[in-house]
């Protein structure tokens, strides 16, 4: 008598196909994508190439955040190094907390 039957199932194959890789082909289609030239390299690939190129480059603009961010924490640093000068180093404080009748 039977009570319970399992089927196992057949493994997946795996279909590999190798194919050639040349890089200087593959470098000549890059270039000739790049220069606008009719290539063997399919619209995606063409795409990539072109955002990666534009990313690549630094333009102007990143100087000058650069510039202001620089400019910018210059800023922050002598503000802090001032505020601590000012509390450490002179009565100002103490000026101030006597007006306001906190210490004697």
């Amino acid at each position: 008598m039977r009570l319970i039957s399992f089927k196992t199932p057949k493994p997946k194959s795996f279909n590999y196909t190798p194919r050639y890789y040349d890089p200087k082909k593959e470098e000549l289609e890059k270039k000739k994508a790049a220069m606008g030239i009719e290539s063997e390299l399919s619209h995606n690939e063409e795409l990539r190439l072109r955002m990666s190129s534009r990313w690549g480059k630094k333009s102007v603009e990143d100087d000058k955040s650069l510039l202001s961010k620089i400019v910018t924490y210059l800023v922050y640093a002598t503000f802090i190094g001032g505020s601590i000068y000012f509390i450490l180093f002179t009565d100002i404080i103490e000026k101030m907390l006597q007006a306001f009748g906190v210490t004697n």
